[in-house]
């Protein structure tokens, strides 16, 4: 069983970040920072993610997700402390990209 990662955080990004490939840009920003997770389009038009991994990396992958893929527009993101069932959802996966809930 692998150690517990440093932090969790669980994030939501509001504006236009649907259909402009903010899923995708996500998993691979996420994996190139050694991060595990999962991220998700929601109904709403939001998208969510969830983040672990050491402090500097996780903070370092929030402030990136303000800015997004090329084509996104970010308008807001809200990050809060993510519990260990958050991150349970991505399954066996380091990174997992969920259907949408």
């Amino acid at each position: 069983m692998e150690p517990d990662p440093a932090i969790i955080r669980h994030v939501i990004i509001r504006g236009r970040v649907q259909g402009v490939g903010y899923r995708a840009w996500t998993e691979y920003t996420a994996v190139d920072q050694g991060l595990d997770g999962w991220v998700r389009n929601r109904r709403d038009g939001s998208v969510e993610a969830v983040f672990a991994g050491p402090p500097d990396a996780v903070g370092e992958m929030i402030e990136a997700c303000r800015r997004g893929p090329p084509g996104a527009r970010v308008d807001a993101v809200e990050a809060r402390d993510g519990t260990n069932a958050d991150l349970a959802a991505r399954g066996r996966e380091p990174f997992a990209v969920l259907p949408t809930a």
